[in-house]
């Protein structure tokens, strides 16, 4: 049980992104604030404080160095005001996560930078959604991170309806393989695991494969935390239609989909994901190209 979880009927919340409002039952819980940008560039913030002393949680989706920015602002006001008892982050998707391992002496160890900066804040608990690898975690002060088993469960057991002998849940690379086989333990699916190369410099995929010989026509459900431009899902998507797979499904916990889905709506047939990052350019895209390929599950929906 998250901490946070125990006691969350007297806990207040600060969305920082209008449209994201996880956890929050009832108006009364939400604290509302406004926010406009000095003509010298300066991001600002004016919070309306709660009556009594109140557990807070801040929310927010990080997308820029403004949004990290909010939250070191509301951080201020709430613990300099003395209305805060403890102070609480959820940032679902934890921006530079994968950038989690110094390449070259010439590039930043982007997550660690992030953490740093969260850490300087001192919250009770920070919360955070499926990260790219045990890095973020780590790193991150009081952290808790929420997995993706209940995201999946509820996709396959509500959405596709499949019993365990139905489909094969499908882990893309040797980074998801931990991950991919706790689902699986969970859910008692049977898995097929896909590999490939990646030229760090250039960003190249090559030589990906998948570990069986024939998928009997069966449905492969693909699981991932991040689909960012997706070659990594069509490359895959290749191999498995060579090894007589059935319909594709892809499961993202975080749908970033730079390039749009032309392409990827030749391989799946449906795709799902969460409200964990900012949408809505990929939404206006998905209507412009007349495709409904894409279905979101709000985090609130598996999580509390």
């Amino acid at each position: 049980m998250y901490t946070f979880l125990n006691f969350k009927n007297n806990m207040k919340y600060l969305h920082l992104t209008d449209d994201f409002t996880p956890f929050s039952k009832t108006f009364s819980d939400i604290i509302l604030y406004s926010s406009f940008t000095f003509n010298g560039g300066e991001p600002h913030l004016k919070i309306s404080l709660p009556d009594k002393r109140s557990r807070i949680m801040i929310t927010s989706r990080i997308n820029n160095t403004e949004d990290l920015f909010k939250i070191q602002l509301a951080a201020d006001v709430l613990t300099n005001s003395g209305i805060c008892k403890e102070l609480y982050l959820f940032v679902p998707y934890f921006p530079g996560a994968r950038q989690d391992r110094r390449t070259s002496n010439e590039e930043p160890l982007t997550v660690k930078v992030y953490d740093d900066i969260i850490n300087s804040i001192g919250f009770e608990e920070v919360i955070i959604f499926d990260p790219h690898s045990d890095v973020t975690p780590a790193l991150l002060n009081n952290c808790t991170v929420i997995d993706n088993i209940e995201l999946v469960s509820t996709i396959i057991n509500n959405y596709l309806g499949y019993d365990r002998d139905d489909y094969y849940l499908v882990s893309p690379d040797g980074g998801a393989i931990k991950k991919t086989n706790k689902i699986a333990v969970v859910l008692n699916s049977n898995v097929v695991y896909g590999s490939k190369n990646r030229n760090i410099s250039t960003g190249e995929l090559t030589n990906i494969k998948i570990d069986c010989d024939d998928l009997k026509g069966k449905p492969c459900i693909i699981v991932d935390d991040i689909c960012d431009g997706g070659g990594t899902f069509i490359g895959l998507a290749e191999e498995l239609k060579k090894k007589n797979s059935g319909e594709l499904f892809l499961v993202v916990s975080h749908g970033i989909f730079s390039k749009g889905f032309k392409e990827l709506s030749k391989y799946f047939t449906e795709i799902y994901t969460t409200d964990s990052i900012r949408t809505e350019f990929n939404w206006e895209q998905q209507e412009r190209e007349k495709t409904n390929l894409v279905t979101i599950i709000p985090l609130n929906s598996i999580i509390c």
